[in-house]
């Protein structure tokens, strides 16, 4: 007769087996809009029938260190990148900005460790926080925890991304000044306000250097915001890709939501309804005068042109 602990091994054993299939079926059946009883089965008989109260993800797997992270950029897509990805069963991420290289990096790595889901093999930890791309300490900070880490940056013309950013932040400011306002340092010059947070981040070019000295080009991923809406499923496809993954997340997965302009997921298996965005996201942008808008596109065209060749990447926002 087995003694009590080798049938608890066995047990466990039993139970890791059960998750795992549980999880490539899942891959297969969950945006199918069937129940899968067998899928239900394996994965009660890995959290041990329900009875012992102890979630799987307290059992089985590891914290790890993020092999990847969305380092930027912010109104670029990356909540939407991040949501995209987390439907694929091989990627587990931190569903809130962790901000540990720009803002927490004195609470140690141990803090920023406890943050992270827990992985079983083959399966890659992630986390996302935008303001990594604009945060000079960063680059360095990162590398020296891991330069082989991937990094996605998600890019959108830094026009429209600066309006979106100030329409972001005046519906937390109703009384902010107008953008025509903040967007110049001298409004009779043209002379644009560089020192402005919502025009400094799109100046890509400037900021993918100081992580190139840290991070060689081809640690870098770079997702198009516009085909982001525009084709998804395409967009999603190149990251799969890039972190090694099959390429599960597809068009089936999606839908358009004509309402918001963005596109959605659609109703995962269990679920009452389809997954969009919060009410954050495809806000109606203030109008801002055409002469303003232009000036502004002038700015960047050169920023525009050196992302270009730094990243091999052509996103045509001229």
């Amino acid at each position: 007769m087995d003694s009590a602990p080798k049938i608890a091994e066995r047990q466990n054993l039993m139970n890791h087996n059960a998750l795992g299939e549980a999880h490539a079926l899942r891959a297969e059946l969950r945006w199918n809009g069937t129940a899968s009883a067998h899928v239900s089965a394996l994965s009660e008989s890995a959290h041990g029938g329900g009875d012992s109260g102890i979630p799987v993800s307290n059992t089985y797997g590891s914290k790890k260190f993020p092999q990847a992270i969305i380092i930027g950029v912010k109104k670029g897509g990356t909540r939407a990148l991040l949501e995209f990805l987390r439907v694929h069963p091989d990627v587990r991420a931190v569903g809130a900005e962790p901000h540990f290289f720009d803002r927490f990096y004195h609470k140690g790595l141990e803090w920023y460790r406890n943050l992270m889901p827990r992985t079983l093999d083959g399966q890659i930890t992630m986390e996302k926080t935008p303001s990594y791309f604009v945060t000079k300490e960063a680059p360095s900070r990162l590398c020296a925890l891991n330069c082989d880490t991937k990094l996605i940056v998600v890019v959108r013309d830094p026009v429209t991304r600066a309006v979106s950013d100030y329409t972001q932040t005046r519906t937390k400011s109703p009384g902010l000044q107008s953008f025509q306002t903040l967007v110049f340092k001298n409004s009779s010059l043209g002379v644009i306000d560089t020192l402005w947070s919502a025009v400094r981040i799109g100046m890509y070019a400037q900021h993918l250097e100081d992580w190139l000295r840290h991070f060689p080009l081809s640690s870098f991923l770079f997702v198009s915001g516009e085909r982001l809406v525009s084709d998804p499923a395409g967009e999603v496809g190149r990251v799969q890709d890039f972190l090694g993954l099959k390429r599960i997340v597809s068009d089936k997965h999606f839908y358009f939501n004509q309402t918001k302009g963005f596109p959605c997921l659609k109703k995962p298996e269990g679920s009452s309804r389809p997954r969009c965005l919060g009410k954050s996201k495809g806000r109606t942008h203030p109008h801002i005068p055409a002469d303003v808008l232009q000036k502004l596109r002038e700015f960047y065209r050169p920023f525009n042109k050196k992302f270009y060749q730094m990243s091999g990447h052509d996103f045509g926002w001229d």
